[in-house]
């Protein structure tokens, strides 16, 4: 079966695409949910117009979220957790830690944007990804401290 993807699907494609899926997979997934029409004349041409808006669309999205980028320049997420003598974390800081605090900082977006491969388990300095576009990807240094090291301060 051939669609027509109206938004980006992760391991299939983007937005206008036209790609060949299992009938099962387009009638039972991307069809219901909106993800994609069926693979027509009609809605090739229609696609068409649908891809030069989407140029426009992408390309304001992209430019909002490098603006968005440069506020994140400077901003350091730290965190103070119980740990073990091998630094070692009772529990750990996962994306929605993360997220939760730079809410605090006033930055309002989705933990699902953030990138972890798993939940921080040690004391330390990290990285995580965010992930505000497709083109676009900001590293915020995360800071983990061990709480009896921040009460010796």
């Amino acid at each position: 079966m051939e669609v027509i993807l109206k938004q980006d699907v992760e391991k299939l494609g983007h937005q206008g695409d036209v790609v060949k899926v299992a009938e099962g997979y387009g009638r039972n997934y991307l069809l219901p949910k909106k993800l994609a029409i069926e693979a027509t004349a009609a809605n090739k041409a229609v696609i068409e117009q649908m891809k030069a808006a989407a140029v426009r669309r992408i390309a304001r999205e992209k430019t909002d979220a490098e603006s968005l980028a440069k506020q994140f320049d400077g901003v350091t997420v730290t965190f103070t957790r119980r740990a073990g003598e091998s630094n070692q974390l009772f529990g750990s800081v996962t994306t929605s830690d993360i997220a939760t605090e730079l809410e605090h900082k006033g930055f309002k977006l989705d933990r699902r944007k953030l990138s972890l491969v798993e939940p921080i388990k040690t004391t330390g300095d990290f990285k995580v990804a965010l992930k505000l576009h497709r083109d676009v990807t900001v590293d915020i240094p995360v800071h983990v401290a061990k709480e009896a090291e921040v009460a010796a301060q």
